[in-house]
């Protein structure tokens, strides 16, 4: 079709084979949307199209993406918000016999429904990162890091150390969206046997809060690591020495480490250990 049809928020282009959705950065745009910036849909990964009455003289163009074809929908796993649904397209009114033209000529081009046997849309590009309450987490396309904080990591998180994942040791991710209780963001692994700590007490997990973790942060890097693992093969698990880190780094962690030994919530052995562990990293 080729043409483009401009809503609240966002401008939608419809392609002879994609629909190409760009989101605006005004300030009353949804910040998920402005994180996205951009995104390419492939009618082979869209299952149905809706034109719905929406709130104060608006119209509701949806498009109804396949199950399993989108990677940031799977990490969301139905926990958006409908104003931060980013296959919504919000328009006046008085622009809805437009709307229902396009929604006719669109479903006239789809051939795909039920679930997709792979993502067809794209990731959120990386490298990624933001701040939870407890840590910092990195993706550079292959490794998740987290780091954490001494302010809000638990002594067990504590106690087991930073911690790194190849795509290749996991099974998935698990997102909880920080807008409800017990927010967090855990790493499935491939070895994980028994039932899941709590997200506070996973090393594997990093918890949300006190505005850490915002859904434009956390749920494209979920989105972002989700679909890494899902096209790598099982790989070795990262080593344990991990690499070389800033010697001032490693003088900082150990003077938390022993702010947490004062406080009576590191052992003595638990100490010495985690301390030869941070100094054999320099």
């Amino acid at each position: 079709m080729g043409d483009v049809l401009a809503g609240f928020h966002a401008a939608w282009e419809f392609e002879s084979d994609s629909v190409l959705i760009r989101y605006e950065r005004g300030i009353r745009t949804p910040k998920l949307f402005q994180a996205l910036g951009e995104r390419r849909v492939p009618l082979e990964a869209i299952a149905g199209v809706t034109l719905t009455r929406g709130k104060r003289g608006t119209v509701v163009l949806r498009v109804e993406p396949r199950p399993g074809a989108d990677p940031l929908m799977e990490a969301a796993a139905g926990q958006l918000k409908e104003s931060g649904d980013p296959y919504r397209l919000v328009l006046p009114a008085e622009r809805e016999v437009l709307a229902e033209y396009y929604a006719d000529e669109l479903r006239t081009l789809l051939t795909e429904s039920g679930p997709a046997d792979r993502f067809l849309v794209e990731p959120p590009k990386g490298p990624l990162s933001f701040k939870a309450y407890d840590g910092k987490a990195t993706f550079d396309g292959r490794t998740v890091n987290f780091r954490w904080f001494w302010t809000g990591a638990s002594s067990a998180k504590w106690k087991a150390g930073d911690q790194s994942f190849s795509v290749g040791e996991l099974n998935g991710v698990e997102w909880r969206s920080p807008e409800v209780f017990e927010g967090h963001m855990r790493l499935l692994r491939r070895d994980m046997g028994e039932a899941a700590a709590q997200a506070d007490q996973d090393p594997a997990a990093v918890v949300f809060g006190l505005g850490y973790g915002p859904v434009h942060e956390s749920l494209p890097f979920a989105a972002a690591v989700l679909a890494a693992v899902r096209t790598s093969a099982p790989v070795a698990a990262v080593s344990a020495a991990g690499p070389r880190r800033d010697p001032a780094d490693i003088a900082e962690r150990i003077r938390h480490l022993g702010e947490l030994h004062q406080a009576g919530l590191v052992t003595d052995e638990e100490f010495s250990v985690k301390k030869a562990q941070l100094l054999s990293e320099l």
